[in-house]
Parts: structure tokens; sequence; C-alpha cells
């Protein structure tokens, strides 16, 4: 994905580097675009872009070490990985978290992740059955 998508998510972040740096090695993601104010990143799947917050709401948000999950939001993304497993340890190494609950979907099995700022999102890996 080289130029606009049709489709994507944007999170506002406090950290927006480390943020970018989260997803960039979690998801595989590239960063496409970087300017004051954002940094756009992007797979073959998904576009993210990572919004800095103004500086006056910034300075009022605490991101604590580890993050608090942030539940009470009514989005949560998905991203479809090629192992849960092998993405677990980058998560935790970037101070994000994959949560242990595991579902299955149709072709899919699933979880449930935070990021480094506790931006609750959920990873998919395709099982066996998947065509």
């Amino acid at each position: 994905m080289s130029g606009p998508a049709a489709a994507g998510v944007l999170i506002y972040a406090k950290h927006r580097d480390a943020l970018a740096s989260f997803y960039g090695q979690v998801l595989g993601m590239q960063q496409l675009h970087r300017d004051e104010h954002l940094t756009v990143m992007a797979s073959s799947q998904l576009q993210l872009v990572i919004h800095a917050m103004p500086e006056a709401i910034a300075s009022q948000v605490s991101i604590a070490s580890p993050p608090v999950r942030r539940e009470n939001v009514a989005l949560k993304f998905f991203a479809t990985v090629p192992s849960i497993a092998e993405t677990v340890r980058a998560a935790e190494a970037l101070g994000g978290q994959v949560f242990d609950e595991r579902w299955q979907g149709p072709d899919f099995a699933l979880c449930n992740a935070m990021d480094c700022e506790g931006n609750v999102f959920q990873l998919r890996e395709w099982t066996a059955g998947h065509a």
C-alpha cells in the first residue's frame, strides 16, 4: 500500500514515535509518511494513522508503565498476523501485551492485545482450514 488508503484506523498518541515503533514491529507495518503531527504506517492489509495528541490534551494524559488497559472504548480494530505466539514476544518487548484468552472464529484464531499506550486491539491468525 503506497498511497492513500480506502480505509484505515486513526489513533491519537501521547508518545507517537513509540506507538509507531510498536505497530511497525508487532504488525510488520512500514512508515509511509511523517510530519510534525502524524505518522502514517501501512501493511498490505491496513493503514494506520498515528496522530500526536495536541499538547494541551497530552499534558493531562498519563500513560503508566506498564500501561493500563483502556477498556471503555466503543471501537477496536483487528489485524491478522502470521503467528500470535510470535507476536507475543514482540509486543511485550515494546511495552504492550497479548492477553491469554483465545477464541476461535471460522478459519482463524483470535485474541485481544494492548499497545504501549493501553489501546486494545485484536490479533487474528489463520488456522489450517483457511484457503
